[in-house]
C-alpha cells in the first residue's frame, strides 16, 4: 500500500518531481493533521540536487512518486517554476519547516523525534528547540554511526529506539538521497504518523554551523552563503549541478512548448 498523497493541492511538475505548490502556513497546518492520523505519511524536500538525482536514479522517483509531501526547499525552484510557466507561491526550506512543526507540536502535545545529524547536533538542536518552545516532547535522539544501515543489529537498535519513543513526526537528517531511501523502507514498519528528511538542519538549528544571514535567505542566496563557507565540500554540487539542472529544465520547456 502506498502513502496518500494530498489531493487538494496544486502540484507543479519540475524534472521528475511533482512539488506541492502552496503556501509555507498552509503545509505546516497540512502535515501537522497527517502527523494527528493512523496512516504513516513521509515529506520530501527537493532542491535543485534533488532534482538532478531523479534525472538518473529511478529508485529515487518511485520514492518520490508516494511521498505524500513535495516541499520545494530551494529557490531554484521557484525560479524552474516561472520558467515554466508556472507557480510555486514561496520557498519552503526544510529548516524552516522542522522548526515550525516543532513549535506547532510544542502546542498540541505533539511527541517529536530527531534521528540522524553529525555526532551531538541532534542533541543541541533538541536542546535549543525545548528552551525555545516551551513543553515541546522531544521524545528521543539518535546519531547512528556511518555505514549502520549495512548492519542489522545496529539497524534493529535506531528502529527499536523510535518504536518505543513513539514519534508524532520524526525529523530524518541523513543527506540526500540517504535519508529518503531510508525513510522509503521503513517508515511504513516504524508506524509514525510523518517522517521527513530534512539534511543538515539539525546543525543550523542547534548553531554547530551558522546558517545564512536573513537578508540573504530572503533574496535566495543562502546557496552562495554557503558555497562560500565550505567550497570545497559543495562547489561540485552548486557550480556543476546547477549547469545540469539547467539542461533539465530546458529540455522540459522544450519538451512542452512542442507538445503545446
Amino acid at each position: 500500500m502506498s502513502f496518500s498523497p494530498v489531493a487538494h493541492v496544486t502540484r507543479v511538475q519540475i524534472g521528475h518531481a511533482l512539488v506541492h505548490a502552496c503556501p509555507f502556513n498552509e503545509m505546516v497546518d497540512a502535515i501537522l493533521h497527517a502527523a494527528t492520523g493512523k496512516e504513516p505519511q513521509y515529506v520530501v524536500t527537493p532542491n535543485g540536487q534533488h532534482i538532478t538525482l531523479l534525472a538518473k536514479d529511478p529508485y529515487l522517483r518511485q520514492v518520490y512518486s508516494e511521498a505524500a509531501f513535495v516541499l520545494p526547499d530551494g529557490i531554484s525552484l521557484l525560479l524552474a517554476a516561472r520558467l515554466l510557466g508556472q507557480n510555486i507561491p514561496q520557498r519552503i526550506a526544510g529548516v524552516d519547516m522542522f522548526q515550525a512543526l516543532c513549535r506547532q507540536a510544542a502546542r498540541q502535545g505533539l511527541r517529536v523525534f530527531l534521528l540522524g545529524g553529525r555526532p551531538g547536533s541532534a542533541e543541541k538542536a533538541a536542546a535549543h528547540l525545548q528552551a525555545r518552545y516551551r513543553g515541546l516532547m522531544v521524545s528521543g535522539t539518535c546519531c547512528p554511526p556511518l555505514g549502520f544501515e549495512q548492519d542489522q543489529c545496529q539497524q534493529d537498535d535506531v528502529e527499536a529506539r523510535i518504536l518505543a519513543a513513539r514519534p508524532h513526526l520524526l525529523f530524518v537528517a541523513f543527506g540526500a538521497p540517504k535519508q529518503e531511501y531510508w525513510i522509503y523502507e521503513h517508515a511504513r514498519q516504524l508506524g509514525v504518523p510523518v517522517t521527513i528528511g530534512i539534511g543538515g538542519s539539525f546543525e543550523m538549528v542547534g548553531e554547530v554551523i551558522k546558517r545564512a544571514p536573513s537578508w540573504l535567505q530572503r533574496i535566495g542566496l543562502e546557496w552562495l552563503y554557503r558555497l562560500l563557507r565550505e567550497p570545497r565540500r559543495l562547489w561540485r554540487r552548486y557550480l556543476i549541478g546547477a549547469i545540469e539542472f539547467a539542461r533539465i529544465l530546458l529540455h522540459q520547456r522544450f519538451v512542452h512548448s512542442r507538445a503545446g
